[in-house]
């Protein structure tokens, strides 16, 4: 999707690389060897030289008359504004980095948290099983699912929403004073950097009944505005928060009509930095049902 690249070694490389990355971003900001941040800003450079090269080589293609890659990548290169400008391979670059380190892990996660969530929660399986497998049987079991069959779906929107509510996997916005503020008799001063505490907005019981049960069905009724920011919001909200909603939902329905599976540690704990995560990698065993 972003950059058409086979698996092999170098692409193991490169999500170990960009882990590096989205760890340092949520680290305590000390650079000096062996700090997060360190570590963070070298797999930046990794990354930036992966991406150039990867660059240049589309370019020699396009000058030798090939192809071009149906990507995210070539899309960027090849887009124009209003004046005709293209974008600088900088731009491209630093972009694609951008676009993969939000849209990719962040994903992921959402998924993993979501099966998690649902191994705990059978009743709601249930349900949502009951929905997506109706939508495949209308579909004779097509494995494809469309823009029309998702919006049919009443139960398996509550689901994702509910799962990135309780999942966080953006627990943390920053941001800078604009002016003094007073708050709980402290001054944050003018300038000041401050690390927004999201996490605790959507697990607090003046806002969600029970916050941390996972119930789908709370979304009956929308949240109180302000209360629901897993996007962020307004003009700093995530470009991609319909396209991730999306994904999730397709992957719910393929996993719902498939599989069964279950959590081999339920009890395992949770590390909540750089991204909250079960402490064994919520290893779970599938199966085909």
């Amino acid at each position: 999707m972003f950059v058409s690249m086979e698996p092999s070694p170098l692409t193991a490389k490169i999500d170990e690389w960009f882990a590096g990355l989205v760890a340092g971003l949520r680290a305590f900001p000390l650079d000096i060897p062996g700090t997060a941040l360190r570590r963070a800003k070298k797999c930046r450079r990794k990354l930036h030289s992966v991406f150039s090269e990867e660059l240049e080589r589309r370019k020699a293609k396009l000058a030798a008359g090939e192809g071009g890659d149906n990507d995210v990548m070539s899309g960027l290169m090849q887009m124009e504004d209003e004046q005709g400008r293209r974008l600088e391979d900088e731009e491209v670059v630093d972009n694609i980095v951008s676009l993969v380190l939000a849209g990719y892990e962040s994903t992921s996660n959402a998924i993993m948290w979501a099966a998690y969530y649902l191994a705990k929660s059978p009743h709601v399986l249930a349900k949502l099983r009951e929905e997506n497998s109706a939508i495949a049987k209308e579909n004779n079991g097509a494995s494809f699912i469309t823009l029309d069959d998702i919006y049919k779906m009443k139960y398996t929107p509550k689901v994702v929403e509910e799962t990135i509510r309780l999942a966080n996997i953006a627990p943390m916005v920053y941001r800078v004073a604009l002016r003094d503020v007073e708050y709980r008799g402290y001054t944050i001063p003018k300038g000041w950097r401050v690390v927004v505490w999201l996490r605790s907005l959507h697990v607090d019981p003046k806002y969600y009944d029970d916050p941390f049960s996972f119930n789908p069905d709370r979304w009956d009724k929308a949240a109180k505005p302000g209360t629901y920011q897993v996007f962020g919001v307004g003009e700093r909200i995530c470009a991609g928060n319909m396209l991730a909603r999306l994904q999730l939902t397709i992957m719910l329905h393929h996993l719902s009509c498939g599989y069964r599976w279950e959590l081999l540690n339920p009890d395992a704990g949770v590390a909540y930095l750089p991204h909250p995560r079960p402490m064994d990698g919520a290893a779970m065993s599938f199966s085909e049902l």
